[in-house]
């Protein structure tokens, strides 16, 4: 399966936590922790136990830039590392930051943010995803 999201992380199910509705599922990708909140019926479905095989899909417009190596917030994944790329458009830019032992994760954000940021290549920064916002797929 092709899918359009930038993001696309193989790993291998390290926990999954049960809750009434929703579930977390803990991914490991090349030794960093990815958290997905998904519902308890797609963890069944998919067959999501610890050790099973499975790509965590992030698109780019939900990953947030910032500065610093861990910021106080709710969101689960929080990955430190550098601007590798930093292509501009008309109104967005597409920032390419190296993490998770070596990938690339692409944060689609406005020009004015990259700019008030003051990002450019080399700029040390933190992708920041919200787990709800990290969708699972399995083969």
């Amino acid at each position: 399966m092709k899918l359009s999201a930038r993001n696309q992380f193989a790993g291998t199910v390290a926990k999954v936590t049960e809750g009434a509705v929703n579930g977390i599922v803990s991914l490991d990708v090349n030794g960093t922790a990815v958290s997905a909140c998904i519902t308890m019926s797609s963890i069944k479905e998919l067959g999501l136990v610890p050790g099973k095989k499975a790509c965590a899909v992030i698109k780019a417009s939900e990953v947030m830039i910032g500065l610093g190596d861990h910021l106080p917030m709710s969101a689960r994944n929080q990955f430190p590392g550098k601007v590798v790329s930093l292509q501009k458009g008309a109104v967005n830019a597409i920032v390419k930051v190296e993490v998770l032992g070596g990938n690339v994760i692409s944060a689609s954000i406005t020009n004015a943010s990259a700019e008030e940021l003051g990002l450019a290549e080399g700029s040390k920064v933190l992708a920041i995803v919200k787990a709800s916002s990290v969708m699972v797929a399995v083969d």
